[in-house]
């Protein structure tokens, strides 16, 4: 149980700091031509890593790969999309309501509902506060939420996915599925620049960050953790990206917010301790 949590603690690190790369090239790529460099990217680093030519599939599981992977990657982009036009904690907080919604629907023990509620009233707080001549942008808002349902698909179609067959192999077929889906909106949006010389190194980090090593490691977590938990303890994510954004960005938050994400990793503390039981029938 420890080692899966710590894998999913460093998979989030990775992917904000993965997320703080991404929003700096987007003057030069845009958000797709980015999501296309780093599941491009990923790809090609899992299939030489991995080598999944080597074991034979059935349909069935290819199927689940498929979905897997497509919300992987429309995940990926409606999430570039709505970075563009909001910051990255806001992002994160809207896009948690995915993870958020399996938690809660996936739930059998009552408290689970209070690691829940503190988590979401967490999130409420964490929201950057938007007054006077500053305004929310709705699309942003929209595509954050729409990213949000991707990511409730990737969490259940992803442990689907990675229950008969090794996590590393659900991972570089859900990435390659992902960039299948991505790849032509960035030829279409950016061809002529998306895979200039002078992108390569970005591209090749973001993919590490943001894909490769997390979603490789997300999926060896999902074998040992119950989805609910799983769903929960993703709750770390605002907080994460919070300081991301402060450390990289330059985005600052207020000390409610900050208070939020002390809540925040209560939560996650809290389905950690009471997951024990739900873990002996995962």
């Amino acid at each position: 149980m420890l080692k899966a949590i710590l894998f999913l603690i460093i998979a989030m690190a990775s992917i904000q700091g993965g997320a703080t790369v991404a929003k700096q090239i987007f003057p030069l790529v845009g958000p797709a031509g980015t999501s296309a460099l780093r599941l491009f990217f990923a790809t090609i680093i899992l299939w030489i890593i991995f080598r999944p030519w080597k074991k034979t599939l059935t349909k069935d599981q290819m199927k689940k790969l498929l979905v897997y992977g497509a919300c992987l990657g429309l995940m990926n982009l409606s999430f570039y999309y709505a970075l563009e036009r909001i910051p990255l904690g806001l992002a994160v907080s809207l896009e948690f309501t995915g993870p958020l919604a399996v938690a809660i629907f996936s739930s059998r023990k009552k408290v689970d509902y209070l690691w829940a509620i503190l988590a979401g009233l967490g999130i409420f707080l964490i929201l950057p506060s938007f007054q006077g001549s500053e305004s929310l942008d709705i699309v942003g808002v929209i595509l954050a939420l729409v990213a949000g349902a991707f990511w409730a698909g990737y969490i259940l179609y992803g442990k689907k996915a990675g229950k008969d067959i090794p996590g590393t192999l659900a991972a570089t077929w859900g990435m390659t599925f992902a960039a299948l889906f991505v790849v032509p909106a960035g030829l279409f949006t950016s061809a002529e620049k998306l895979f200039s010389w002078e992108l390569v190194p970005f591209g090749v980090g973001v993919a590490i960050l943001s894909s490769a090593l997390p979603y490789t490691l997300e999926m060896i977590s999902l074998k040992r953790i119950p989805t609910k938990t799983f769903g929960v303890l993703m709750s770390l994510e605002p907080a994460l990206a919070a300081f991301a954004g402060l450390l990289f960005l330059n985005e600052h938050l207020t000390m409610p917010q900050w208070f939020a994400m002390l809540l925040i990793m209560i939560s996650s503390l809290g389905s950690s301790l009471t997951a024990e039981e739900n873990l002996t029938s995962a």
